[in-house]
């Protein structure tokens, strides 16, 4: 039975690493494009950030089509509308917004938004892995997953030690990892996923 269990566990662990693998292979793939759009996969919906494209469109109106980029207060401009906030709101949100805006104007508009360049979801891992630095990456990504685009860590790491830096409103939060127990499966729900600029510190 002791043989049994440990050929079972060994098959777990075999398992988890090829997922993490082709996790971190799909991850580094959306990254080099940075022009891709989100593939939210996770269930979350994307909030939009500085950077951040947006094609937005009133139908039968070529005046009303453009292209415009989220600036770093959160704000786009758009025609007749004048200033709207995009960051930290969905794309459907910001659509919602224009449409009722442009209602003054034309008779039931007809708007369409999508974000055509996602650019402002970065993140950054830092300290003893293969290849720090930051990562521009178009869709929701655990902690694992960045490990793995920073090419795992170093024979010299602290894997007990690693910490997410998170900045919420102004303020410094530190949130441990227990890697150790998550490369063998275990707390599982401590994967947390990162969000936008995010730091990964591995000691």
């Amino acid at each position: 039975m002791q043989f049994s269990h440990a050929m079972r566990l060994q098959s777990w662990t075999l398992i988890g690493g090829l997922l993490l693998s082709l996790g971190g292979c799909s991850a580094f793939e959306s990254s080099s494009k940075s022009g891709a759009m989100p593939a939210i996969g996770s269930g979350v919906e994307y909030l939009l950030g500085a950077e951040d494209v947006l094609a937005i469109a009133v139908w039968k109106d070529e005046h009303l089509t453009k292209e415009v980029v989220v600036r770093p207060d959160g704000f786009v401009s758009f025609p007749l509308v004048g200033e709207v906030q995009a960051a930290g709101r969905t794309v459907e949100e910001v659509r919602a917004d224009i449409a009722k805006r442009l209602a003054k104007y034309i008779p039931n508009p007809n708007v369409s938004v999508a974000a055509v360049k996602v650019l402002s979801y970065r993140i950054y891992v830092l300290g003893r892995v293969n290849k720090p630095g930051e990562f521009m990456i178009g869709h929701t990504t655990d902690v694992l997953q960045a490990l793995s685009l920073a090419g795992g860590l170093t024979p010299f790491a602290s894997e007990n030690d690693i910490r997410i830096i998170r900045r919420i409103n102004g303020e410094q939060q530190v949130i441990p990892v227990p890697y150790g127990d998550l490369k063998r499966g275990k707390s599982l729900e401590r994967n947390v996923l990162l969000q936008r600029g995010d730091v990964v510190m591995v000691p």
